[in-house]
């Protein structure tokens, strides 16, 4: 095991896969270091446990209903009470991990390389080019996230898909903005002088060189963000035009249990605190992130 972590901290790394790993090492000690980091890592493998084994964690049907048990309050039989059809709501948390992972994952995955490319294309060329990107993003971060999420599922109509979309389309613009910015600071610099004077095209230049630098930051961005889209994703769900019943979704779960908030609490209660954990699972975890992939963050505080 010393020899392996030798290996890794080596200052004078023999190959470039050594390198790599050294500067992963370094990262993650330097992650396991902030305690909130920690918790934030810890509640969000909880959630993919959760999603990955949620047919042998919950001990009942996410959807099955049992009317003679309907609305009742946490017990040792059903830890987190029961739905006003009897459906068991630890369960159908469970299952809800799986759907409220899907859509970080499936936002993050068409929002950020999205804004990402946009950004970096629009910060390397500049001119009429950065005027026209820019000015497309500047109308989408005008306005309010949700309020424009809610126009696009509106338009393409409920459904968990449809949400996914809408939320991607309305969370491009912060990487876009975020992307530009770093390309700015190196558009100009010797080593982008260099690849180029060798020939390389700007696609090449953008696609090899440009993006990768910008990715850390982006990568921090995301995991803040993660918080937000959970937020948006369960209020589409709380106004019905996310997942659809009988989709076991946090936010729609609080959209049925609000007509019995004042005197079956746990109904309306239970699926917001997993909203709240989840959430701060996120920011914990992005903001260790930060301090990571951005030593003068650290600094400055």
């Amino acid at each position: 095991m010393s020899a392996v972590r030798e290996w890794l901290l080596d200052d004078s790394p023999s190959s470039r896969l050594q390198a790599s790993f050294g500067r992963a090492w370094r990262m993650f000690s330097a992650l396991l270091r902030n305690p909130l980091a920690v918790a934030g890592m810890l509640i969000i493998l909880a959630l993919i446990a959760m999603a990955a084994f949620a047919p042998w964690i919950a001990p009942y049907s996410a959807t099955g209903q049992d009317l003679a048990n309907r609305l009742v309050p946490p017990s040792a039989q059903h830890w987190m009470g029961t739905d006003e059809l009897g459906r068991d709501i630890f369960s159908r948390v469970v299952y809800g991990a799986r759907i409220t992972l899907m859509i970080v994952v499936m936002v993050a995955v068409i929002a950020a390389p999205v804004g990402l490319v946009i950004g970096a294309v629009s910060g390397y060329f500049g001119g009429w080019a950065d005027r026209i990107l820019m000015g497309v993003t500047d109308i989408f971060l005008s306005m309010p996230k949700l309020i424009l999420a809610l126009a696009f599922v509106a338009a393409l109509g409920p459904g968990i898909e449809n949400a996914i979309i809408a939320i991607a389309i309305t969370s491009w613009p912060v990487y876009a903005r975020i992307a530009r910015a770093e390309t700015l600071t190196f558009r100009d610099a010797e080593f982008i002088a260099a690849v180029r004077l060798q020939g390389a095209s700007a696609m090449r230049i953008i696609l090899r060189h440009v993006l990768p630098l910008c990715a850390s930051s982006t990568i921090v961005r995301v995991t803040l963000d993660m918080a937000g889209i959970i937020l948006t994703a369960a209020g589409l769900g709380f106004l019905g035009l996310g997942a659809q019943p009988p989709l076991p979704e946090w936010g729609a779960m609080i959209s049925r249990g609000r007509n019995f908030i004042l005197d079956q609490w746990w109904v309306a209660t239970m699926p917001g605190f997993a909203i709240i954990l989840v959430s701060l699972g996120f920011c914990f975890l992005g903001d260790g992130l930060r301090d990571v992939l951005d030593p003068k963050q650290r600094e400055n505080r």
